[in-house]
């Protein structure tokens, strides 16, 4: 099987009026992240509800750049989900998200909400190359791009609980 390789940058956008947005999906998730690969790879998986319609999938990546990594992920049993979720990151819970997948321009944009925030949000964008122009939608707020930014990634912001902003003042 040939590497799958995934260009994306992410940013931290205002929580938008979805309705204002362009919605061909919605989807539920629940990720769990499990105790890496062996070759150091980082390894999930994930149950995605869509419409009632509920499936399972596994993932492995190696990351190469902030933007660029090397991914593998395919449909798995409910009962190989189970079994796998034995193997979950004791220092990491599970990552609850709404993913909303919406058009603009051309561009499929996925912007991921989190149970603890109705502020701010993550939308992500796969990229043909890592130097391609961005056509931002008009109605959503980027705040910065946080693609490089470990701080933003699912494990960490379901670590925290909260996103960096909301956890200014707070001892961690």
């Amino acid at each position: 099987m040939g590497k799958n390789y995934e260009i994306e940058r992410k940013f931290l956008v205002e929580f938008p009026d979805v309705s204002e947005l362009d919605v061909k999906r919605r989807i539920s998730i629940v990720q769990t992240y499990l105790r890496s690969g062996e070759n150091g790879s980082q390894r999930r998986v994930r149950s995605v509800n869509e419409n009632g319609s509920v499936k399972f999938t596994y993932t492995e990546k190696i990351f190469h750049s902030p933007v660029t990594r090397e991914e593998n992920e395919y449909e798995i049993t409910k009962e190989e989900y189970r079994s796998l979720l034995e193997q979950h990151r004791d220092n990491c819970p599970p990552v609850i998200k709404v993913r909303y997948c919406f058009d603009y321009h051309g561009q499929l944009f996925e912007l991921d909400t989190y149970p603890f925030s109705d502020k701010l949000a993550i939308m992500e964008l796969e990229l043909a190359s890592p130097e391609q122009v961005i056509d931002f939608p008009d109605n959503v707020r980027v705040l910065r791009d946080v693609s490089a930014d470990r701080r933003y990634s699912n494990a960490a912001l379901a670590s925290a609980g909260a996103f960096p902003e909301q956890k200014i003042g707070e001892q961690d």
